[in-house]
């Protein structure tokens, strides 16, 4: 006959198994480790003892667990392999011996630790499923009810879980009292001491792509994709999409019929004005649409920074910029290029400054009048080396401009380079440059003077620099990007020429072997269309072919 209270045991763990979404078998897992631990408080704390319940009858029986050991160190826990084969003939090290234990009755004290124990694990348990449950639905949006306000946080219940939006991902000027209905997109689940936590945003850029994804059935479809989102939250927002279909134009399917679809996302957002723009591969292209409602005249890209500079109408600059630069900077943040604006009068100014610069040097150096300076500035002549050593003829083309004019011209900017050169030459060796690095073949005098100037006088200090300390390049820093400057940045000297010539200084000392640059052998797999690029043992080294650069 099974007692009442032993079916009340089973009782009690269905019924909590039930209420906190568990298995049975965890609540009886944890009764056990309970029962044990409340056990060895009566017996002594120094002993294995093991509860277990018969999941049928609710009986509970108690063992002392001894390890079998070759060499007993602790009699309360070990027993050796020769007392354990008395008992066992089949006991081997690490196995365990059992010896059951008589039947107690638990003090208030015990019965208290046990209650404890079970609650813990359940907790424990309980965390664990909510975990499991809610990790795989990062990226998904979420109903629930505002449960409680605290310090500006909003702390949602989720049904079978909370959730908590912190104050920076509340739409400004939204406000929730308990018992709201909310909607929220799950930005993150970890795993911490107090249990798992699921991070909401309604700031979030995803969560307007999700809402869209929600009320335009040509998203959820695949038909339009949403390439990038910039927001505002709670004042404006751009999205960019393009269409994979060529019959449905991708702004006005999200817009809907007289704009049904889109107003449902910006009620949502409590007004959220949204910009939807057609996404184009040409990133100047495609600016260009961000920038919108203002229209563009020019752009000049700067592919290296991700940099663009956009000319506008002069009536067009506040609207292009926007109210506290909001259109320029969600622009920005849509494409992921840097945008500076300017109007077509400031456009005008810098190129004319630009102009008068370049003739004034040509005046200078060359030894000619105005006019002669500004023709060849207008023809695109931007500096001496280009007069020194274009084709003749490209010189002759000129208006007013005959051969012996060009031949001139050439030898007036070839002797100023000479006389340039020599300046350097000699401003560098006081300050240290040895004839190895001066004599180096693809460095000229004014680089030599520039890595002088840099405390770098000698080959062996050249071999050490990396490609972008000479080239230049761009750091992301907190998702920004930084410029670097580069030694002999203004002489246009790109990175793959800055890897070719330390590679050839680091050779010439004997720092790399010139075999380590011939490219490896690379096996094409069954198949494949075609081999990958060789990179060879040296660029996979300092960086060359195929090599990631800074």
């Amino acid at each position: 006959m099974v007692s009442a209270n032993r079916l009340e045991l089973l009782q009690i763990a269905d019924a909590v198994a039930r209420e906190k979404l568990i298995d049975r078998e965890l609540v009886l897992e944890a009764m056990e480790d309970s029962l044990g631990k409340a056990a060895r408080s009566r017996y002594g704390a120094e002993y294995d003892i093991r509860a277990f319940i018969d999941r049928k009858s609710g009986e509970i029986k108690m063992s002392r667990a001894l390890e079998v050991v070759d060499e007993v160190e602790n009699h309360f826990t070990e027993i050796s392999v020769e007392e354990a084969r008395l008992k066992n003939p089949e006991a081997e090290v690490g196995t365990f011996i059992t010896e059951p234990l008589p039947p107690m009755d638990f003090g208030r004290i015990a019965a208290q630790t046990a209650k404890q124990v079970i609650v813990q694990k359940v907790r424990d348990a309980e965390r664990e499923r909510q975990f499991e449950e809610f990790k795989d639905r990062v990226g998904e949006i979420i109903n629930g009810i505002v449960k409680r306000v605290e310090y500006g946080n909003v702390i949602v219940d989720l049904g079978r879980g909370e959730g908590i939006i912190r104050r920076d991902q509340l739409i400004p000027r939204e406000a929730y009292r308990v018992g709201d209905r909310i909607r929220a997109y799950v930005r993150d689940v970890r795993r911490e001491a107090r249990g798992p936590q699921i991070f909401l945003s309604r700031t979030a850029p995803e969560f307007m792509a999700k809402l869209f994804a929600m009320e335009v059935p040509e998203i959820y479809d695949g038909i339009i994709e949403i390439k990038a989102v910039a927001r505002d939250p709670g004042s404006r927002a751009k999205i960019g999409v393009i269409s994979y279909d060529n019959s449905i134009d991708p702004v006005g399917a999200c817009v809907g019929m007289r704009g049904s679809r889109v107003q449902a996302v910006v009620n949502e957002l409590q007004g959220e004005k949204i910009d939807i723009i057609p996404w184009n591969q040409d990133a100047a292209t495609f600016i260009v649409n961000a920038l919108q409602p203002a229209e563009v005249t020019k752009v000049v890209m700067d592919e290296d920074a991700q940099r663009i500079e956009v000319v506008v109408p002069d009536e067009q600059l506040s609207q292009a910029i926007g109210r506290r630069g909001q259109n320029v900077r969600l622009a920005s943040q849509l494409t992921g290029w840097d945008i500076d604006i300017m109007t077509e009068a400031e456009e005008s100014e810098r190129r004319q400054q630009e102009f008068n610069e370049r003739t004034a040097m040509f005046m200078e150096t060359l030894n000619v009048d105005e006019m002669v300076a500004q023709l060849l500035v207008s023809e695109g002549f931007t500096s001496l080396e280009e007069v020194a050593y274009v084709e003749l003829e490209e010189l002759t083309v000129i208006d007013g401009f005959d051969e012996d004019t060009a031949e001139e011209l050439q030898a007036r900017a070839r002797e100023s380079l000479e006389e340039a050169n020599q300046k350097a030459l000699e401003e560098a060796r006081g300050l240290g440059a040895e004839d190895a690095l001066i004599e180096f073949e693809g460095l000229t005098p004014q680089m030599v003077l520039a890595l002088a100037k840099e405390g770098i006088t000698d080959l062996g200090e050249f071999a050490k620099c990396a490609d972008w300390e000479l080239a230049g390049g761009y750091t992301t820093i907190d998702g920004k990007r930084v410029k670097d400057d580069g030694i002999l940045e203004r002489f246009d000297v790109s990175l793959e020429e800055a890897q070719y010539l330390v590679m050839k200084a680091r050779v010439e000392l004997g720092i790399v072997d010139p075999a380590d640059l011939e490219p490896a052998e690379v096996e094409v797999e069954e198949g494949a269309e075609e081999a990958p690029a060789p990179v060879s043992e040296a660029d996979a080294l300092f960086g060359g072919e195929g090599a990631t650069t800074r």
